[in-house]
């Protein structure tokens, strides 16, 4: 069986997979170059969102997920995906991770049903049902973020309320940034793109004061809905704060989505305070949970469209990048370099509440 990296077709493969993966926006902020034996994952800083992702952290949660599907592709090919991550931080900060694949034979069942998930998969943000999802599933999610070095904290009722009225919060502090606006708007589009946001994955405006879904801002199509009355909230943590965690923190995303995608769990995203969280240069107290990096809503949804992506023709490179921008550090990422001021509370009792 030839190695992924030697034909074409086998190259596309790997690319397609990777490119299914989740992103801030459907930013999709990767590009990769392949070498006779391995696949490097490198970031597109043109993709980055200078204003909602100063630090970079949501660019490297998103190409942590392609990172993963990434992985998986390789696995179902027949060889052991072995991957370096961030290999040479200080020269070449853009080079996130060196893909490795020596033979190592068939797939395990599991991985084959999780690669057959990644094009399944969808971000749904459309009301869900008021069943809940089994504890033997969440069981199950909060052992695959594990598996990737993070840990799913499940909030229960009184500490997942708390969270949304969190999230509510910052959404009003968001509403009144010009320059996030700007940005959201640039990626939420009408039209045809290989990119971006576009109306119909929006989904609908929550009816009253609910929080379980981001507000996109003025889009006239979009109806008002009323969400389930008492929403699924987990959240994402990791032991550290920097580049190597946000990788990480995105492998054990793409993997609880798409073992969720498998047990037909939907899922969609409550980001905005820890998007507040970056744009504000505040920092996170030690907590024994570990540092929120995704605050992930789940329940039983509709079928709804996929966002577009890139081809993989796209998402290749032989080249290099641009240098990487001003501002983004390559290293300089943990708490104890960010500013200690105007800690909002809303980040401080994320992983507070009560566990299913």
């Amino acid at each position: 069986m030839p190695v992924p990296t030697e034909t074409d077709l086998g190259v596309r493969r790997l690319l397609a997979a990777a490119g299914q993966a989740p992103s801030i926006h459907n930013t999709q902020p990767w590009r990769f170059r392949i070498t006779p034996n391995a696949v490097e994952l490198l970031a597109d800083p043109d993709r980055r969102l200078r204003t909602t992702d100063p630090r970079g952290r949501s660019l490297h949660v998103s190409c942590g997920a392609a990172l993963f599907n990434l992985r998986l592709a390789v696995r179902v090919a027949g060889y052991r995906p072995l991957s370096w991550p961030l290999p040479d931080p200080q020269t070449d900060p853009r080079l996130l991770a060196v893909v490795h694949m020596p033979y190592a034979g068939p797939p395990t069942p599991l991985e084959q049903e999780l690669y057959a998930n990644i094009g399944k998969r969808r971000t749904n943000r459309e009301p869900f049902d008021d069943r809940r999802v089994p504890s033997w599933v969440l069981a199950d999610l909060r052992i695959a973020a594990s598996r990737e070095g993070a840990n799913l904290v499940l909030l229960g009722g009184r500490g997942s309320a708390d969270l949304l009225d969190y999230v509510a919060m910052a959404e009003g502090e968001l509403a009144g940034d010009h320059d996030y606006l700007a940005e959201l708007r640039a990626w939420t589009m009408r039209g045809k793109h290989r990119d971006g946001l576009p109306g119909y994955v929006l989904g609908p405006r929550p009816a009253g004061d609910s929080a379980a879904v981001r507000d996109f801002g003025t889009h006239p199509a979009r109806p008002d809905a009323r969400f389930e009355r008492h929403p699924q909230i987990a959240v994402l943590t990791t032991s550290g704060d920097r580049p190597v965690d946000w990788l990480r923190a995105g492998q054990a995303l793409q993997r609880v989505l798409l073992l969720a995608s498998a047990h037909g769990v939907s899922a969609s995203f409550l980001n905005q305070p820890l998007d507040l969280r970056d744009m504000r240069h505040r920092v996170d107290p030690h907590h024994r949970r570990g540092h929120p990096q995704m605050i992930i809503r789940f329940g039983y949804g509709p079928c709804v469209p996929r966002a577009p992506r890139r081809p993989p023709v796209e998402l290749r490179t032989g080249r290099g990048l641009r240098p990487w921008p001003r501002g983004l550090p390559a290293r300089r990422c943990g708490g104890r370099d960010r500013l200690r001021r105007g800690v909002r509370p809303q980040v401080v009792r994320l992983v507070a509440g009560q566990e299913n």
